[in-house]
This record gives structure tokens, C-alpha cells and sequence, in this order.
């Protein structure tokens, strides 16, 4: 019998069965490359040290003492320092998760990644513990718990975390979690379960549509949903093994709606763990907002902070649109330097106001979790070095958690990096690894103690933060000495998107900008202070968030969270509202990520986007 024509295949089941048959190949892969400890324990004359190592284990499972010496011989032979162990029975859907979610062949390699596993044993070393705070002692920890940690330790040994397959070790007969034990266990690394449920049950009635509509090809994508665990986990070369296989594939339709609708459930009554905290961060923010926010904002500049024209005129207005909290805000344009600037600016409580719970606290997760997506431009940011110098010593000023210095460890292997930032994060980042030395507190303060110390400084997507840019180039100057490189990434308020765009131009980023500079203004400033700009890059710089940003932006305008502790408080009309907010926004979303995706080519071929980077060399006196 001969196949139809490709003209009359359905087209949406054949992307359905080349999207599932590649993810069961990937996996198929992936599971494949999770190397096995040995069944056996080491010979005497090999037995590993087991001082200097601990087993956090889920309740339930007892490891035997062959695992814990095989598994603390593998972890030293390998030089980990974390290594999370996967049981022979972990439960099928449970271990397509986590395939999912890891490539075993990138995870340890990739600084940035976010630590993954299990969530039944996890062997650490006592001094990761040590560093990120951790007691091993105490009560047995669920899986959720568990998930969490391994993400935490992940940070703590960001090179050094690896995944293995342990055929001593089984969990006990634990099933695929439900309900709420699902959201949380989502929750715990990182990932919305309310998203995902959603997104697991619309595949499911998309599969249930094909298969009913689209003959035996839209069966053949069913079908193919239907059989993924046996054909991933199962036959003569899987190193898992995992309980009722068989069942866990004949009922996978049933299991996963329900597991999806209660998923779902768990995650509309979802509240914040830490009630007391919540009351008390709402409390905190009920008496800052009682005297109202015009204490906030300073008396309204009548000249330009860059070039002291009074030809003034206002960019944009907006209120915060990043979370959601009391007051609005003014940029205004240069008419002679085209400077852009929030006119009147932020005061000291203004600042500390607007920025709390967003790179810390309530939004510290949040943040951490998109900063740690930005592998590629954190690369790009380093590698502009490379043609120009070979440093021993680079300060990162606005360091944040030190993102950037622990990806640029890839391309600069033996430089220290240092980092400073007015945040709390930077003593973390200094905990973890990913700074030598940590400085807290203003630039400008660390200048004559840190004067001709380092060979690079960098300042990405610091100085629009500022209340007195050219203060802190001023104090780059001093910090670095004679030769060395000063590195600054800015958003560029000459790109297109942001007259395009508008209010929702992220950018903007109000309330936090102070100032917004055209490379025209800092190369003249960088010059006026001994500097030599050696490189210049836009197309590069530039972030592919535009429209993803404006959607998000609009989003959070139009259905702030109805639980932020700084807001009226949660009623059941808000909530429904953000609810449905969220999933017209949906679509919208994906349209955004084509259209940004298509903006990032146009921006590279054209060296042309929303950012740009420069590279200025201080010249030798």
C-alpha cells in the first residue's frame, strides 16, 4: 500500500510526531549518557575516603554503604563536588522530567545551569555545605526539599555537579507525585506548575483532536505520546529500571490528565510558604506607602545632568510597570546632547523603595533565575577582550549574585575576578565562589582604595542605574591602572524599538534608570578622561527582549499580582482577572518570541539593536 501524498498529511500531526519522536530520541540519548556506578564496592586497596563527604537522602530511602564508597569514589575520581543519585526504580514519569530538563553531557560544564536531579540522595562534600549554609543533621528531607537543595549546592559548586545512576539504590516505591506534592516539587526548581499544567493538559487535548480527526496519523501521534516511556526507559539497554513500567505506559493518557487537572488545582490555591514573612513584608510596605510617595521623587531638574542645556523634552511617562508599585515617573530628552534622563529623579528612599523584592527578597528567585539565562551574553561580553589584553585582575562593578563573572571563568580561566555592588547578593556571590572578593557599598567610596589595582573594570547595564554616571567613570579611572580596559554595556535610547514601543519599551526600565546615554555622549566623556575607545559593538549588545518585554510589561499594567505585600491585597475578582490576563497573554508571548527572534537577526546583520558595548583602553600618561 502506498503512503498518501505529502500534500494531503496533516500537517499538525505531522509536526506532533517529528516533535515527540525527537524528544524520545533526545532522551533516549540522554539516558544513555548518565554514566552508572558500579554495582560492586571498590577493592580494598581502592576504597575512596568517605571523611569529607555527606548523603542527604529522602525519607525512605537507605542507601547501603557499597552505594555511598562507589559513589564517593566516582565523585572524587571525577573531581565533583556534588553529585546527585538517581535510583534504579526512579518512576517513569519522574524520569522523563528530568530528562527533559538536563543534558548530562552539558550540565556539569555549564556554570550558569540551574542544579537538577532526583530528589531521593544527593552526595555533598562538607564544605559546599559549609559555604552555602546547609546543616546535613536534622529530619529526613522530602523530595521537593531535596530538588530545592540541589539547585542551592548547584551555585556552591557550579563546575563540579554531576548526575548518576546508582543500581544499589531504589526509592522506595515512590510514584509519580500528585497535586500538590507535584506543584511543589515543580516549584522547588524553579518552574510554574500552574504553566505547565496548563501546558500538559492543552498537548493532551491536542493529542485527543488528532487522533480523532486526522485518521491514522493523527493515531500514529497519539500512539507515539502513548509508548514514550517504554520506548525511552525501557529494553536491554536502560540503566533504569523503573516500577510497573508496563502499567506506568498502558494508563500515561489517564495518569497525565489527572496529574494535569490536579497540578492545576494545587496551583490555583497556591500561597506563599512563608506566611509571617509575607504579613510581615506587607506591614513594612503599608507604613512606607501611609506618608505617600512624593517624598520619593526630588525637586524636578530644569537643566541636562550631562551637558547643562535647558532644552528639555519629555521621552516618556510611566508608572512601574516592572512591579506594580505606587507612582509615576518622567524620562526626559536633551534637546542638544540627546541625554535621557528621569527628571525629577529617584531620592536615596526612593530607591531603596523601588528596588526592594526585586533583585532580593520577594523577586530575588525571579532574578536570579533570569540572570542565569544570559550565558551567551555574559560570553559575548567577555570575548570582547580577547584581541585587546590578557588580564589578571577584572572588578565587575554591579555584580548583582556575580553572574557574569562566574560564566566569564570559561573564557578567562586565570584572571580573579572581584566584584561590587550595593546589594547583598555580592557577599553571596563571594560565598559561592563566583567572586574572589566581594565589595559592598558606591563605587565611587572604593575608588582611592582600590586606585591602580585592577587591569579591567566593567559596567554592564550599570550606569543607567546611577544617580552620577560620570562620577563613576570618574572612579573607573582611578581603580584601573595605567594600560588597563574599561568595558560598559548600555541600553541605547537611539534604537527604534523604543520609539516603536513607546511606554513599553523595556529598556525604559522605570523606575530604576536614572540615565540613559548615546555612545556619541560616553565616547566624548570617556575621552575627556584619558580613555581610548578600542571597540564598539551594537548588533552584539543587543538583547533579544523587545516585544517580549512590551507584552510582559502590558501584562503586569493591565493585572498587577494580585499577591504583592506593596498592593490593596488579593480579592477573588483579582485573582480572576490575573488569571485571565495571563492567558490571553499567552499567545501573545509566542508571537513575541518569533518576532524578537526575527529582530536579533535583523540587529546582528545590521549592528543595530537596543544596547551597545564599549571597550576603551586608559591611556598611559
Amino acid at each position: 500500500m502506498t503512503p498518501p501524498p505529502l500534500s494531503r498529511v496533516p500537517w499538525t500531526s505531522a509536526l506532533l510526531l517529528a516533535a515527540l519522536g525527537a524528544g524520545t530520541v533526545r532522551a533516549r540519548r540522554r539516558l544513555r549518557a548518565i554514566p552508572v556506578l558500579p554495582v560492586t564496592p571498590p577493592s580494598a586497596a581502592g576504597v575512596p575516603r568517605a571523611a569529607g563527604w555527606r548523603l542527604l537522602t529522602a525519607r525512605g530511602v537507605e542507601p547501603d554503604p557499597a552505594t555511598f564508597l562507589a559513589a564517593c569514589a566516582y565523585a572524587e575520581g571525577e573531581g565533583l563536588r556534588v553529585l546527585d543519585l538517581l535510583p534504579v526504580d526512579l518512576a517513569a514519569e519522574r524520569a522523563l522530567g528530568l530528562l527533559r530538563l538536563v543534558d548530562p553531557v552539558r550540565y556539569r560544564q555549564d556554570r550558569l545551569g540551574e542544579g537538577r536531579g532526583a530528589g531521593f540522595a544527593v552526595l555533598v562534600t562538607e564544605e559546599v555545605l559549609a559555604r552555602a549554609g546547609v546543616d546535613p543533621g536534622g529530619p529526613r528531607r522530602d523530595p521537593a526539599e531535596l530538588l530545592a537543595l540541589t539547585r542551592r549546592l548547584k551555585e556552591y559548586a557550579a563546575d563540579a555537579t554531576g548526575l548518576a545512576i546508582a543500581p544499589g539504590l531504589r526509592c522506595g516505591g515512590a510514584g509519580e507525585p500528585g497535586g500538590p506534592t507535584r506543584a511543589a516539587e515543580l516549584r522547588a526548581q524553579g518552574l510554574p506548575p500552574g504553566a505547565l499544567a496548563a501546558a500538559q493538559l492543552g498537548g493532551l487535548a491536542l493529542l485527543a483532536g488528532v487522533a480523532v480527526r486526522q485518521g491514522r496519523w493523527g493515531a500514529a501521534a497519539a500512539g507515539l505520546y502513548w509508548l514514550q516511556p517504554y520506548l525511552v526507559l525501557g529494553g536491554p539497554g536502560s540503566a533504569l529500571r523503573p516500577a510497573g513500567l508496563g502499567r506506568a505506559t498502558a494508563a500515561r493518557p489517564v495518569r497525565s490528565l489527572g496529574a494535569g487537572l490536579r497540578t492545576a488545582a494545587a496551583a490555583g490555591r497556591d500561597t506563599p510558604a512563608d506566611g509571617a514573612a509575607e504579613a510581615a513584608r506587607a506591614a513594612a510596605y503599608r507604613e512606607d506607602l501611609a506618608a505617600g510617595t512624593g517624598r520619593f521623587l526630588e525637586p524636578r531638574r530644569t537643566a541636562c545632568p550631562w551637558c547643562g542645556s535647558g532644552r528639555l523634552t519629555v521621552q516618556v511617562q510611566v508608572p512601574d510597570l516592572l512591579q506594580g508599585k505606587p507612582g509615576r515617573f518622567t524620562l526626559e530628552r536633551c534637546g542638544e546632547c540627546r541625554h535621557v534622563f528621569q527628571n525629577p529623579r529617584l531620592t536615596a528612599e526612593g530607591l531603596e523603595f523601588y528596588y526592594r523584592d526585586f533583585y532580593d527578597g520577594r523577586g530575588g528567585e525571579g532574578a536570579g533565575t533570569v540572570f542565569g539565562r544570559l550565558g551567551a551574553a555574559y560570553r559575548g561580553r567577555a570575548e570582547m577582550l580577547l584581541p585587546h589584553a590578557d588580564p589578571a585582575s577584572w572588578l565587575d562593578v554591579g555584580t548583582g549574585h556575580g553572574h557574569f563573572c562566574n560564566a566569564a571563568r570559561d573564557v578567562w580561566p586565570r584572571t580573579r575576578f572581584d566584584g561590587l555592588d550595593m546589594g547583598d547578593g555580592v557577599r553571596e556571590a563571594e560565598r559561592r565562589g563566583w567572586v574572589e572578593t566581594g565589595y559592598l557599598g558606591q563605587f565611587p567610596e572604593f575608588a582611592a582604595k582600590l586606585a591602580g589595582q585592577y587591569e579591567v573594570v566593567s559596567m554592564y547595564h550599570y550606569l543607567e542605574h546611577t544617580r552620577e554616571p560620570l562620577a563613576e567613570l570618574d572612579a573607573a579611572a582611578t581603580v584601573l591602572a595605567p594600560g588597563g580596559f574599561l568595558a560598559i554595556e548600555l541600553p541605547d535610547p537611539q534604537s527604534r524599538m523604543a520609539r516603536l514601543l513607546g511606554p513599553l519599551w523595556l529598556p525604559w526600565f522605570q523606575p530604576q534608570h536614572q540615565h540613559l546615554m548615546p555612545a556619541a555622549n560616553l565616547r566624548e566623556a570617556l575621552a575627556d578622561r584619558g580613555f581610548t575607545v578600542v571597540a564598539e559593538e551594537h548588533g552584539p549588545a543587543h538583547q533579544g527582549n523587545d516585544f517580549f518585554g512590551a507584552v510582559a510589561l502590558a501584562a503586569t499594567r493591565l493585572a498587577p499580582d494580585p499577591d504583592r505585600p506593596w498592593g490593596p491585597g488579593p480579592t477573588p475578582r483579582a485573582r480572576l482577572l490575573a488569571h485571565a490576563v495571563r492567558g490571553v497573554a499567552l499567545p501573545c508571548f509566542a508571537a513575541a518570541a518569533v518576532l524578537d527572534t526575527l529582530r536579533t537577526v535583523a540587529a546582528r546583520r545590521t549592528d543595530g539593536g537596543n544596547a551597545y558595548r564599549m571597550l576603551a583602553r586608559k591611556d598611559t600618561p
